[in-house]
């Protein structure tokens, strides 16, 4: 009997369109969206406004397209040689059987996110108002002493501290340790900052740090440490980097400097200059108080002409001397009265002889004489009126003298110890030493007791 052949199975034959189209199912929905990270390289842009690209790393690359709904959305321009980080999903191209990857969304990757970051978080910052140019705080011309922000251990506290020394040495410097790079320097800076301002040891702070990369200086660039520049008390200098970084703390700052050292030259006058300064203001103090002593000895030197001419002997003198010359002046009047009257007589006896009247002669003889006498009695009359008012003048003088006081039995005491004229017997103690000045002499005497006046 003949056995039957085995049957054999039906084989599946697949067309090339039939297996790229399972092929692009199983990539699409065997696999969700993922995130990928490369660098673009042969970057197309057709009319259609899709982008089409490769990724790539250092050992492999894959085909990458961004329709143009996608890329509308894109927050940079896409070039080649651009390190990005991409949300994609694994898919097939079925006309030529190519595996690719379609973009959904796509973002610089490393320093251009940190340059994105640091754009918005700038422009919500400037917004509030907090880098506004009227916030900003002077720094004093001479401050009593220097807070610097820092790194203890990095090269910025040591190039800060040199030039601080170089240009003003006598300012004290207080440093407040402090990270100024990795994750926890944000938190460190503004705990720093705050210690700072609770404590008020310091007129103005430099934060500083030195040259580093974008993420290296990333901690200046935190939102928290702008607003706790902003909130201090305190002026603050920033100087971080080299002179072409900038960061937000140095919009916060009050002042930022290029550089660490340049900081420290901020903060700090030249000495140099403050010397010269203070030369010259002590020259013109010297000037001053010269002018000022001369002015004053001029001053003294008339207080004294003055408290010379109001001295009471001299007063005395002065209304003696006008007695003495009122004297005279009436002798010298009474004098020249005499003499026109004698002329006067001589001319009428001149007449007279000239017309020999005898008795008329003897009349005006007899006249004559009794006008002598009178005028000489007249004179003398004049004369002891005004010696009378001399002495009148004299014991009126004499009364108001304090030497008149004194012959009237009064004494005037002043105690040894400090020459002090006693008015009042409260002044003096048992047993003090004093002087009683008498109108002739002087007495020494000793205090036994006291009794207090009316």
């Amino acid at each position: 009997m003949a056995v039957p052949p085995a049957a054999v199975p039906a084989r599946e034959v697949y067309t090339v369109s039939r297996l790229n189209r399972e092929v692009k199912l199983l990539l699409e929905h065997g696999l969700p969206l993922v995130w990928i990270e490369g660098e673009i390289s042969n970057l197309a842009r057709p009319r259609s406004g899709h982008l089409y690209f490769t990724l790539k790393d250092e050992q492999a690359q894959v085909r990458c397209a961004m329709f143009r709904g996608r890329n509308r959305l894109l927050g940079f321009e896409p070039a080649d040689g651009m390190h990005v980080l991409a949300r994609v999903r694994v898919s097939l191209y079925e006309p030529r059987g190519e595996y690719q990857l379609v973009v959904e969304h796509m973002e610089e990757a490393g320093d251009g996110a940190l340059r994105r970051a640091f754009e918005a978080l700038k422009r919500r910052l400037q917004a509030e108002g907090l880098f506004d140019a009227a916030r900003k705080r002077p720094l004093p011309r001479l401050p009593r002493r220097i807070g610097v922000v820092t790194s203890p251990t990095g090269a910025a506290v040591r190039d800060i501290l040199h030039v601080l020394r170089r240009r003003f040495a006598a300012i004290p410097v207080l440093v407040y340790p402090t990270s100024v790079q990795g994750e926890a320097a944000a938190g460190e800076i503004v705990a720093a900052l705050r210690r700072a301002a609770e404590r008020r040891e310091c007129d103005v702070l430099i934060l500083a740090r030195g040259g580093g990369s974008l993420e290296d200086l990333w901690p200046f660039n935190e939102e928290a440490v702008a607003r706790a520049i902003a909130a201090s008390p305190i002026p603050v200098v920033t100087g971080v980097g080299h002179e072409v970084d900038f960061t937000i703390a140095d919009f916060a700052a009050d002042v930022r400097a290029p550089t660490p050292s340049a900081a420290a030259e901020t903060v700090t006058p030249e000495a140099g200059e403050w010397l010269a300064r203070l030369e010259a203001l002590e020259r013109r103090l010297a000037t001053e108080i010269a002018r000022t002593l001369e002015a004053r000895a001029q001053r003294v030197d008339w207080l004294e002409r003055r408290l010379a001419r109001e001295h009471p002997g001299a007063r005395l003198q002065r209304v003696g001397e006008r007695v003495l010359a009122l004297h005279d002046r009436a002798l010298r009047a009474q004098t020249a009265r005499l003499a026109a009257l004698g002329h006067r007589v001589e001319r009428a006896a001149t007449a007279l002889a000239a017309h020999h009247p005898g008795e008329r002669v003897a009349a005006l003889g007899e006249r004559l004489t009794q006008l002598r006498h009178r005028l000489g009695r007249a004179g003398e009359a004049r004369l002891e009126r005004a010696a009378q008012r001399l002495g009148a003048a004299g014991r009126a003088l004499h009364a108001v003298s304090p030497l008149a006081t004194l012959d009237r039995g009064y004494a005037i005491v002043t105690r040894e110890a400090d020459g002090r004229i006693l008015r009042d017997a409260a002044e003096a103690r048992p047993g003090d030493a004093v002087t009683a000045r008498l109108a002739r002499g002087r007495l020494r005497c000793r205090v036994e007791g006291s009794e207090p006046g009316p």
